[in-house]
């Protein structure tokens, strides 16, 4: 059923209500890697495309263009054999009549040059002169004013002095009351310290625990999937040494309880878990492909598993949970799709989780441990915690109401 929905990137509705939120969770996880590695793969055929295709030499722009004459031939001229061109002799006293006026025209700026710094020279001495005059006459007014400003200047000095005995008194007076009340929230600023310093002791002992519980969940994943391999392998043993002793017993089901690591791919022998909305088809169902290998009995064949239940409503199996203690369980056939569910009660509240019936292998949607029967997964999860938080094993199966069979139309 995962490999079917990764395959076409599309769950049903009535499908996707039977699932948990942890289950949506993994799901829609595991669609986002199908997309991941699509795309990889599209780019890499893009990049081997690009890389076969031979591009194309570039043409280049530049051009020439003769231009044409009357006759369609390229147009030559010769010079002198115009009218309108000018003699070799009047195109040579021009050029010389030309470099002549550019030579005059620069000894005549270099002379103006010349001219210019001579007067500048001439005159300058007059220039100082006249400045040093000026600044002696500046200086004799700069000393008066300077003294009338010194005066000005002591009186501005006494009149600061004031200001500021004035303003260090007020400051005074309101430093020593800042004080005052600083020193009144000191305690106050203590008790404070003390409450943050008791906060931050809470966070690093919360982390620490954070930390801790994620090093047991990964340990606890490690050891479910180790030993759900030995299981494999004890049971493959002991049927093993049952045949040796009893002699060829009729076919018995394949136990396939391994670790799926195969790649997201449709294969051809794949069943998908269809959807139906129908009593009667589901009906039909389980009598055509699951009554015949039996997964709903026991694990010696005897009789019909207490925890197993006919097609009832999650609202019906919830009633039924309800009169037991946490770690109550059933399993029940889905009234939407062609599978069942397992149905938990916790200390929080109630737990529903598909199984997955692809291939006449069960499995917890988005787990990666198959069993070949519903008593193979209820007796794995009797030791093992239905998911990697941990703390939700099977621990009471929940049995049929007083005077009622609801597998009954299941049978008959």
């Amino acid at each position: 059923m995962l490999q079917q929905i990764l395959n076409d990137m599309y769950i049903e509705p009535e499908l996707l209500a039977e699932l948990n939120e942890e289950q949506k969770q993994v799901l829609f996880f595991k669609m986002r890697e199908e997309q991941v590695r699509r795309w990889k793969e599209s780019e890499a055929q893009l990049e081997k495309e690009d890389a076969g295709r031979v591009k194309p030499k570039k043409v280049s722009k530049k051009t020439v263009s003769w231009l044409k004459s009357s006759d369609s031939d390229v147009w030559v001229w010769v010079m002198g054999e115009h009218p309108d061109d000018k003699p070799y002799d009047q195109i040579c006293d021009e050029i010389m009549a030309e470099r002549a006026a550019l030579q005059a025209q620069k000894e005549a700026e270099e002379l103006r040059t010349k001219k210019e710094a001579e007067l500048e020279k001439r005159f300058s001495g007059l220039y100082l002169e006249q400045e040093e005059a000026a600044r002696k006459e500046e200086a004799r007014k700069a000393a008066a004013l300077e003294q009338s400003r010194q005066e000005e200047l002591k009186k501005r000095e006494e009149e600061e002095r004031r200001k500021a005995e004035e303003e260090v008194r007020r400051l005074k007076e309101k430093r020593e009351q800042q004080i005052y009340m600083d020193l009144k929230k000191v305690s106050h600023q203590d008790k404070e310290e003390k409450a943050w310093q008791d906060s931050l002791r809470r966070s690093k002992a919360a982390d620490q625990r954070r930390r801790s519980l994620a090093k047991q969940t990964r340990e606890d994943h490690r050891r479910r999937s180790v030993k759900a391999l030995e299981r494999g392998k004890v049971a493959a043993m002991m049927k093993s040494f049952a045949l040796e002793e009893s002699g060829p017993p009729p076919k018995p089901k394949p136990r396939n309880l391994t670790l799926t690591s195969e790649p997201i791919n449709q294969r051809p022998d794949m069943r998908r878990s269809l959807s139906s909305s129908s009593r009667e088809e589901i009906i039909r169902w389980f009598r055509e492909q699951q009554l015949s290998l039996r997964v709903c009995f026991q694990q010696d064949q005897s009789r019909i598993a207490p925890w197993f239940h006919g097609i009832i409503s999650r609202e019906e199996a919830e009633d039924l949970l309800s009169k037991g203690s946490a770690g109550s369980f059933l399993v029940r056939v889905s009234e939407r799709v062609f599978g069942y569910v397992l149905s938990y009660r916790s200390q929080e509240g109630f737990k529903h989780f598909l199984i997955d019936t692809t291939d006449n292998c069960y499995m917890l949607l988005g787990d990666q441990i198959k069993f070949s029967s519903l008593g193979e997964l209820v007796e794995y999860h009797q030791e093992e915690p239905l998911t990697s938080s941990g703390g939700e094993q099977l621990l009471h199966a929940c049995g049929q109401k007083a005077g009622t069979l609801d597998y009954a139309d299941l049978f008959l």
